[in-house]
């Protein structure tokens, strides 16, 4: 974080929230209010190996740290980066004889941090780690019992030679990390690979119609000369206008849920009531559970079986699903939507989850033309519910737009993706790699769309042609967790 970006924002006390952020200029939509590296970041246990240890990147062939053998790396550029941060962890893993799971990474390398610089405020932080909160004494039993785990695992794996920290402090750390750790995603945005620890992110109180998002930014570290190679980092960028002395806000939950599940997992995750606008007066709730405005009214006894019927097929897709079994899930995704279609309104929570995961499922197995009805279906749901500079909005409206395309329905593609173009580049920003990826498809799919206009018979004939050295990929394997949220919270 930068000197400049550090004056526009301030610490300050808001209101039943305890500490927030606010801003001391005005920023407009789009804007970086700031970027910050990470005080430290780790892989996810289950990815080591095919995720870079420094930038979080996804890489075919990854270079293995020679030393300890358990680090991996895009190139000796990010190995080269890596080094202060895994100097210690790479000789404690060789002394240990196996890595630690990835909160005792996490903690030890904060600690090791700590000990190089001390805990007090580190540059460009607003906050020190000794400040963060750790929501220690609102753990329930079995939070409790983890925690113990964590710290004696810690022990075990912690040098003697290094520093040494009392219990309650590592306890503290661990509590920092539970309720503070920031979920990390591959250079594609759609999978979490990683928790980092961002003391000024932290300040960020939640609500749950925010006025600014968080994105991660791996980098770029291919630039020819190294002092153009950019960090990792977040962003916290506008998503409206914000004046000085606005509170900047983030959603630590994705909104598509009614306000009362919302605040349970506030509640559950972070240990607080949110008194948002939104939660308060139950904003768009209506909404998310609309009923069909037919002649005949849906009775209630036939909402709340169809409702339930839904909720249990989506327990038995997620399960097929973790078996691979995607033409399963089509036929229950089917099976559920011509119940749901003649109760629930178009943009009903649980038609629009079914919507979803069919419009995925059917393009992963190029059955296009189904897989765009659907897509088109749950991005005017998603339109009418989300703001309109929603992240997850703009990544959804994308994956509909692909879709068309694969479908050869060139002039709703298109438009599917100048729309998803639009919201990334607020916030995402141009030079993120989605948003590059984003701009080389609408630049292709505009040229596709006039020579459609001219000639039809030739377009197609072309297309034909075309598809045999695909540009435009052909969906990824649909993954079995929804995308990522925005703070890591330990299952």
């Amino acid at each position: 974080m930068t000197k400049g970006e550090m004056e526009s924002v301030e610490v300050f006390t808001s209101e039943g929230k305890g500490r927030g952020l606010k801003a001391q200029k005005e920023f407009l939509p789009g804007d970086v209010i700031f970027a910050e590296p990470a005080y430290a970041a780790v892989v996810f246990d289950s990815l080591t190996h095919v995720i870079c240890h420094t930038c979080f990147k996804r890489q075919e062939r990854l270079h293995r740290c020679g030393q300890c053998k358990f680090a991996h790396y895009c190139d000796r550029t990010c190995q080269r980066a890596a080094w202060l941060n895994h100097k210690n962890e790479c000789s404690a893993i060789k002394k240990h004889g196996k890595a630690p799971t990835e909160n005792i990474r996490l903690a030890a390398r904060i600690m090791w941090k700590i000990e190089r610089e001390g805990s007090g405020l580190s540059e460009g932080c607003l906050v020190s780690i000794d400040d963060l909160q750790n929501h220690v004494d609102n753990f329930g039993e079995e939070e409790k019992k983890e925690l113990h785990a964590d710290v004696q695992s810690f022990l075990e794996f912690w040098p003697p030679q290094s520093q040494q920290f009392g219990m309650q402090y590592i306890s503290h750390v661990f509590g920092v990390i539970s309720c503070n750790g920031f979920t990390l995603s591959d250079q594609r945005g759609l999978q979490a690979v990683g928790v980092g620890i961002f003391p000024n992110l932290c300040q960020v109180n939640h609500d749950c119609w925010p006025n600014c998002t968080v994105i991660f930014n791996n980098g770029n570290h291919e630039a020819v000369r190294s002092m153009f190679h950019t960090q990792m980092r977040i962003e916290l960028r506008a998503l409206s206008k914000i004046s000085p002395g606005d509170e900047l806000s983030v959603s630590y939950v994705d909104f598509l849920n009614v306000s009362e599940e919302r605040r349970k997992q506030l509640k559950k995750q972070y240990y607080f009531d949110c008194a948002c606008e939104h939660c308060k007066k139950q904003i768009k709730d209506d909404l998310m559970l609309a009923v069909k405005q037919a002649e005949s009214k849906p009775s209630a006894e036939t909402v709340k079986e169809v409702v339930q019927f839904s909720k249990d097929t989506l327990e038995k897709i997620n399960k097929a699903r973790m078996e691979g079994l995607y033409h399963e899930v089509v036929k229950m995704c089917r099976e559920c939507l011509k119940k749901q279609e003649p109760v629930l309104g178009d943009t009903n929570i649980y038609l629009l989850r079914i919507l979803s995961i069919a419009s995925e499922v059917l393009s992963y197995l190029q059955m296009f033309e189904e897989a765009a009805d659907y897509a088109k279906k749950m991005v005017d749901g998603y339109m009418k519910i989300y703001h309109p500079n929603n992240a997850q909005l703009g990544m959804a409206v994308m994956r509909a737009g692909v879709t068309h395309w694969h479908a050869g329905l060139i002039e709703a593609g298109h438009g599917l993706i100048c729309k998803a173009y639009a919201i990334l580049l607020i916030t995402h920003g141009p030079s993120h790699p989605i948003t590059k990826d984003l701009e080389v498809m609408r630049v292709q799919t505009e040229m596709e769309l006039r020579m459609f206009q001219q000639n039809e018979f030739m377009y197609y004939k072309m297309r034909e042609a075309a598809l045999k050295n695909q540009k435009i990929q052909v969906m990824p394997e649909p993954s079995n967790e929804t995308s990522p949220g925005l703070f890591h919270k330990k299952e």
